[in-house]
């Protein structure tokens, strides 16, 4: 069994027992959050498919921990022209455990 759901305008495919790095949602370590977004619940040979979200259908995740990815740089140089310019970027995010889905 596995649900595709969306969260912070990207959509993820889980089954029960995975691990995935959400936006940063602020919440304590240990908590429940439910997730009701569900735009697909395939079980087995079933599978639903929501106008846009599957009624009735959640996702319950554990939170694990919060934290902050690898530095990512971005460096645009345009040639012959003395422009360049150089950022960095660290990604915020919420690691998750997905405990639960119900159909």
């Amino acid at each position: 069994m596995y649900a595709i759901f969306k969260n912070g305008g990207k959509q993820y495919k889980v089954k029960e027992g995975d691990i995935v790095l959400l936006d940063k949602m602020g919440k304590e370590s240990k908590e429940v959050v439910e997730i009701s977004e569900v735009l697909a619940l395939c079980e087995e040979d079933d599978i639903k498919i929501g106008t846009p979200f599957v009624e009735g259908a959640k996702v319950e995740v554990e939170v694990i921990n919060e934290g902050r990815a690898k530095k990512i740089t971005i460096y645009k140089k345009r040639r012959r022209k003395d422009s360049k310019l150089k950022k960095g970027f660290r990604r915020e995010f919420t690691r998750v455990k997905v405990t639960k889905i119900a159909a």
